[in-house]
């Protein structure tokens, strides 16, 4: 009880620290002239990924790249399953521009890399692993996925449904009240850190109490507990009827776990794919790979059916994968 008390504490922790820092740097950039758009495509983005950042960097200073590993995939399986799910039964999902459904094929393009990358030392004979090259070329092409969104959105403007969704997302400050945005920031910086820290520790004792590896613990417990920002954006945009910025906020985020925050926790340590895990790399995959005809071919819309499959598709691999 008291790691599963540490980590739900810790997961609270990188909540609020997120949200501190997105509202402090959000505060800043108004200050600064930067428009609501680019605050809402860069500061709110990242600050969403933050928790699942945090925990990844310092897991893999303390060498638990099974914790992170497991972090990022079940994270991103959550994401486009249950969080997906949930917010598609608050309200079905219609995407009306093209930016996001341009980013659903990017998505299945970098699971593709990733699945690739991870296994191509498997295919050799050796450990498959993300290796520090590995994590470059997933920068590489994270670099390339910023230059195309940016180019879109100077291009499109206002012509696209979703920039004026983001620049009336409910995270992104418009009026420069700067006062406050110092102790916003480091607050967050403070919250993040240790939130990590103690989400880390209580993750790794969990795992040698029950004797179950720590990547088990990360695919399931702190990958649903990171997710909490997303989800919470999500159907919060849902409500709102704004579809496009409900799923673009879940798929930038996995494109960001994937392309950023994984390669930059394997810079730090070379992740070993742990036992199943090509199977669960496989899954996410999978997941990406259904959102293309869905969203691509399927008039762009995600009903109530398919959310209710969605989440049962999520039990199904939750318990096949326990086994």
């Amino acid at each position: 009880m008291i790691d599963f008390a540490g980590i739900t504490i810790g997961i609270l922790l990188l909540v609020a620290g997120g949200a501190a820092l997105v509202h402090g740097a959000s505060q800043l950039a108004s200050r600064m002239g930067v428009s609501p758009l680019v605050v809402g495509l860069t500061v709110v983005a990242f600050g969403t990924s933050m928790p699942e950042l945090i925990v990844n960097v310092l897991s893999a200073f303390r060498g638990e790249t099974g914790l992170a590993f497991g972090n990022i995939v079940g994270s991103n399986i959550a994401n486009l399953a249950l969080v997906l799910g949930i917010t598609a039964l608050v309200r079905p999902l219609t995407l009306h521009g093209d930016l996001v459904q341009r980013e659903v094929p990017l998505l299945l393009l970098g699971t593709t890399v990733l699945v690739i990358l991870a296994l191509d030392g498997y295919f050799e004979g050796n450990l498959a692993l993300i290796s520090r090259a590995d994590s470059i070329v997933l920068l590489l092409i994270f670099s390339i996925f910023i230059y195309l969104t940016a180019l879109d959105v100077i291009r499109v403007r206002r012509k696209d449904v979703i920039v004026s969704e983001i620049e009336s997302n409910p995270l992104v400050v418009t009026r420069p009240v700067t006062r406050y945005s110092a102790p916003y920031m480091l607050a967050g910086v403070g919250l993040l850190y240790g939130g990590g820290e103690l989400t880390i520790v209580s993750s790794v004792s969990l795992a040698e109490r029950f004797g179950i590896p720590a990547s088990a613990v990360g695919l399931y417990i702190v990958a649903i507990g990171t997710s909490m920002p997303e989800l919470i954006s999500s159907v919060i945009a849902a409500a709102r009827k704004e579809s496009d910025l409900a799923v673009g906020n879940l798929v930038g985020s996995n494109i960001f776990n994937t392309l950023m925050v994984l390669p930059a926790t394997g810079l730090v340590s070379a992740i070993e794919i742990p036992a199943r895990g090509v199977r669960d790399l496989a899954f996410s995959w999978l997941l990406a790979a259904v959102l293309v005809p869905v969203f691509i071919f399927g008039k762009a819309r995600l009903g109530r059916l398919i959310a209710c499959l969605l989440l049962l598709t999520y039990v199904v691999w939750a318990v096949f994968r326990a086994v």
